[in-house]
């Protein structure tokens, strides 16, 4: 037995050799397990996975986006900072740490182009040019400034799209009103020098994460459920939007099919787009990512991985954890746990809240946690 499948294997290898096939990388854990405080051992995972920690001391890490030389860039929210990290000798922790800016207000999103490190505040985008030339002395340019300057939902992810436009959120200035500018509530885009502004989705409550599909190039988001409606509804939401100009219901109905008890009589459920799927109440979901590491085992490819910040008002616990989202399609056929255990439940206390995630060019993917101050680093081993 063992002698067949030695020859199967020499089989493939000549195979590959013969038609130039270079298989991907496999990523490698750090030379030594990792010595410190964080308890990521409480991490359950898919079988074949493993975790460390990419980075700790980050403190408030929240948004990342990674640049083709492999410098992570990190944003903040409460902390005020920028953030630029690196490993710089390969060991798959990071051991260079920059702080590119300090004192902004809400500066959660980040997204790289081109050499430039964009920044969202609450009001303003911000360039910084030719960034991994100037990490020591970082300068930045404001290209544009006409945000809202309300905090209430006023930090924002960003990220280029397909179409090379910024793509900018500006959540809802409250739990739950209604706005007269159309602003508010939305999804907005603009052009890589801060021109040509304009809202392209609507009734969006808070989203704090988007992507495109790989193949499809479609936009998927998720949104942030209202509260104080008890401790099981609304469900906050994953939204697929396939085109411009559609309203996802905010104000008047949640989780395309509850009516809001202050304005869901002023409109029908049955006029929005509802969720692809329906999330966790309360679970606050941020980051997303689609699947598209050869790494990852194949029945995961093309479906997406969430990250739940987790509740902050409801009387027990939810969310702190990666959840899965199997498609079909454009159809969302699974919400399935992927990593969990920053919530000890037996407790109801968590000791960190997963923010946002982005994929290694190894197919390790990354983990941002603002209240452990971390970045974790997740992989498969097979």
């Amino acid at each position: 037995m063992k002698s067949i499948r030695l020859m199967s294997v020499l089989s493939l290898l000549v195979v590959a050799a013969c038609s130039n096939i270079n298989p991907p990388e496999k990523p490698s854990p750090p030379p030594s397990p990792y010595a410190g405080d964080l308890p990521i051992d409480r991490i359950q995972l898919p079988e074949g996975f493993q975790i460390d920690v990419y980075a700790e001391g980050v403190d408030n890490a929240r948004s990342m986006d990674l640049s083709p030389n492999g410098t992570l860039f990190v944003g903040t929210r409460g902390e005020g900072n920028v953030y630029a990290l690196q490993d710089s000798d390969g060991d798959n922790r990071n051991d260079q740490k920059y702080v590119l800016a300090e004192g902004l207000k809400l500066p959660n999103g980040v997204a790289f182009r081109d050499g430039d490190l964009y920044v969202a505040t609450v009001n303003q985008i911000l360039r910084f040019n030719d960034i991994e030339a100037n990490l020591e002395n970082p300068t930045y340019e404001v290209i544009y400034d006409d945000y809202p300057t309300e905090t209430h939902h006023g930090w924002k992810f960003i990220a280029f799209g397909p179409d090379d436009k910024l793509y900018v959120p500006v959540g809802a200035p409250c739990n739950i009103c209604k706005s007269e500018d159309e602003v508010f509530a939305s999804i907005t885009r603009m052009d890589p020098d801060g021109t040509n502004m304009e809202v392209v989705q609507h009734g969006v409550r808070n989203t704090v994460g988007f992507t495109w599909h790989p193949e499809t190039g479609d936009l998927w988001f998720t949104d942030n459920g209202r509260d104080w409606m008890g401790d099981d509804q609304p469900a906050c939401e994953l939204n697929h939007a396939p085109r411009d100009g559609m309203h996802f219901g905010y104000p008047y109905c949640h989780q395309g099919d509850l009516a809001d008890p202050e304005f869901g009589d002023q409109r029908d459920c049955s006029e929005f787009t509802p969720p692809a799927q329906k999330l966790g109440p309360h679970v606050a979901p941020l980051g997303l990512e689609f699947v598209t590491t050869p790494n990852f085992p194949d029945d995961l490819n093309g479906h997406l991985i969430i990250a739940e910040h987790g509740s902050w008002n409801r009387s027990t616990k939810i969310g702190y954890r990666l959840m899965l989202v199997r498609l079909n399609g454009n159809e969302a056929v699974s919400y399935e746990p992927f990593a969990e255990g920053w919530l000890d439940q037996a407790a109801d206390e968590a000791w960190g809240r997963p923010v946002d995630v982005e994929f290694m060019p190894d197919g390790s993917m990354l983990v941002s946690d603002d209240f452990a101050n971390a970045i974790y680093r997740i992989w498969y081993e097979g």
